[in-house]
């Protein structure tokens, strides 16, 4: 009879003495964050039969399923009033958030001079 194989990779180095005050002095420094049980509770809660049906009839039924997208019957996005953003407002919007997160003299020379600081 074959002897079931033990996959744990953390029984492979066991701890040696002093090991738990390294390990004790890891998790302070980075601290674990909430348990999936306090995420669930902070969520806001949906009550019961606020929802519509999901097979329900549809609240619209003169507006085409492909409203508001670029293909198929109904307004385009642009019609449907969604904002269409260029490859140049996007890469301008990544050049702002990584100047706010990490601020450096050439990057914010950059966006001043093209007139994009904000």
């Amino acid at each position: 009879m074959a002897q079931p194989v033990n996959n744990r990779t953390d029984l492979l180095n066991p701890p040696t003495y002093g090991d738990k005050a390294n390990m004790q002095r890891a998790q302070q420094a980075m601290p674990a964050g909430p348990s999936p049980v306090d995420a669930q509770r902070s969520a806001p809660m949906v009550k019961p039969g606020s929802l519509p049906p999901l097979l329900g009839p549809t609240k619209r039924p003169d507006e085409p399923i492909t409203a508001g997208a670029n293909f198929g019957p109904g307004p385009s996005a642009l019609q449907a009033g969604v904002p269409i953003r260029t490859e140049t407002q996007v890469a301008v919007e990544e050049l702002r958030a990584i100047a706010q997160l990490h601020p450096t003299q050439e990057l914010t020379m950059m966006l001043d001079k093209w007139g994009l600081l904000q």
